[in-house]
């Protein structure tokens, strides 16, 4: 799976961006995803306007983490692994017994968006299984993606040549768009356009970036590790008509 986000939408982290990094320009003339298409077999592309791409193919799957993608009322979702609770969180959101994972992100998402006031983290925290999934609301320009404790499906991430953000369970293709500029994403975190890379583990920390250095001594990118002694609000999403829904937190 691959997004790419324009910055306008979901800006990474400074760190991420490594000086002489070797980045091109993703989304001109779809580079990326013409990259994606040539070592992919009946890929879908997504095109998100101004915001960005998505794309996606069933091959080269891992059986016991299957990938999903589903489209409800312009939220877009990829969703890779599997959840343990998924009849609990059917009753929680009061879906259907045909509703898969990706639509439990998807009405989890709308949850914290239209309804509830929750801590985000306790909602990603509440998802038990093996997961990945990357999440686009076009109604708000929102992005919102996240990775279990144990990093079951690896995502990689990184920032191209324009400083659009640029995310894939494949490190290859990010490297195709970042160059160095490109770390994986950390376990147990989840990202939201507005409120940053945060973790649903420890939410009341912060998240300090460490230099990584590859084997010749380049600084690619940054890991992400909680700071035990640098403490921040639980993050959290005011009830719809406020002045500023979740997507602006």
């Amino acid at each position: 799976m691959l997004a790419v986000f324009d910055k306008s939408v979901a800006k990474g982290p400074d760190a991420l961006t490594s000086p002489e990094s070797g980045s091109v320009s993703s989304l001109k003339d779809g580079f990326l995803a013409k990259h994606f298409a040539s070592v992919h077999s009946t890929p879908v592309s997504v095109n998100l306007g101004s915001a960005g791409l998505m794309v996606y193919s069933m091959d080269k799957q891992n059986p016991l983490l299957p990938r999903l993608f589903v489209v409800v009322d312009d939220i877009f979702c990829i969703f890779q692994g599997h959840i343990g609770n998924v009849a609990n969180l059917k009753q929680q959101y009061g879906l259907n017994k045909t509703a898969n994972e990706a639509i439990i992100v998807i009405e989890a998402y709308r949850t914290l968006r239209d309804r509830g006031p929750y801590p985000i983290d306790q909602v990603v925290r509440d998802f038990q299984g093996k997961f990945a999934f990357i999440l686009y609301d076009s109604s708000s320009k929102a992005a919102f993606l996240a990775v279990d404790i144990d990093g079951s499906v690896p995502i990689f991430w990184g920032t191209d040549a324009d400083g659009n953000l640029v995310l894939s369970d494949e490190k290859e293709t990010v490297i195709k768009g970042c160059g160095k500029s490109f770390a994986p994403f950390p376990k147990g975190c989840f990202f939201t356009s507005s409120g940053g890379l945060r973790s649903f583990e420890h939410p009341l920390n912060e998240l300090r970036p460490v230099p990584r250095v590859d084997s010749s001594g380049e600084v690619c990118g940054a890991t992400f590790n909680v700071d035990p002694d640098a403490k921040k609000e639980s993050p959290s999403m005011p009830r719809v008509g406020s002045a500023a829904n979740w997507s602006n937190y």
